[in-house]
């Protein structure tokens, strides 16, 4: 998956018998005209054109983020449920026409369930939740990321305060999500130097905030280098309009 950009990130949150699991697609628009566009309004074929413009010519960095999509299963609804749903989601216009990524978090669940996946057709990208400070590749071989839990949170902070996350109010459990992803709280041990989170997997809609940001998280760590290439082309851009209205402004 590193080297893969996508029009729509699924983050699930698979839970266990007394968990809920939740699902939230996250779009990226491409950038058209002046502005940003759903790549919902494309056919594949112009989605692809349209993004090779945006490398080539450049666009505006770090575009916003919209959740198109937020469901939560039922307590005990059987994993194979939960991948036949999935999968006919995956398989739904536009997401079946467009690039899309399923992140599963696997930390609690075993290889088993992804194994399940798998066989279904979708191949997902694993993600092991873990308390450290470094990312890593999975170290079973399986794809997929070991990610702090501070990088998680911190993805969807950052994209909060610089209100590049939009949740649509029409969505069901939208303002609850809302409400959860603002209560996140961070605590620093000063004699450990370790994070600690409060509002984090201790409520009853956690799991929606940890699908979120399972989503958010992978879309930042995959368009890091690219949005830093887009954020220089940016401020050339911004340096030569200011250079040449200096020249503008001289007095003969």
């Amino acid at each position: 998956m590193s080297a893969k950009r996508f029009a729509y990130y699924l983050g699930l949150d698979l839970g266990q018998s007394a968990d809920y699991t939740a699902l939230a697609i996250i779009e990226e628009p491409l950038w058209a005209n002046g502005s940003w566009v759903s790549p919902a309004t494309m056919d594949r074929g112009y989605y692809m054109l349209l993004r090779e413009e945006n490398r080539r010519r450049g666009r505006p960095p770090h575009p916003p983020l919209e959740v198109r999509h937020l469901e939560r299963f039922e307590l005990g609804t059987s994993y194979t449920t939960i991948v036949k749903r999935v999968k006919e989601i995956a398989y739904t216009p536009p997401l079946v026409e467009l690039p899309s990524g399923l992140l599963i978090d696997k930390t609690g669940v075993g290889a088993a369930v992804l194994d399940a996946f798998e066989h279904s057709g979708i191949r997902p990208t694993a993600i092991t939740i873990h308390g450290g400070s470094a990312v890593s590749y999975d170290p079973s071989g399986r794809r997929g990321y070991r990610v702090p839990k501070r990088d998680l949170v911190s993805a969807v902070q950052v994209l909060l305060q610089n209100r590049r996350l939009k949740i649509a109010a029409s969505l069901p459990e939208a303002s609850t999500l809302k409400k959860e992803l603002l209560n996140f709280r961070v605590k620093v041990d000063p004699a450990t130097a370790h994070d600690s989170y409060e509002h984090w997997r201790e409520g009853d809609h956690d799991d929606l905030v940890l699908a979120v940001a399972i989503a958010c998280w992978c879309r930042e760590w995959l368009n890091q280098f690219v949005e830093g290439r887009h954020a220089k082309e940016e401020r050339n851009r911004l340096k030569a309009r200011w250079e040449s209205n200096s020249k503008g402004n001289e007095r003969p």
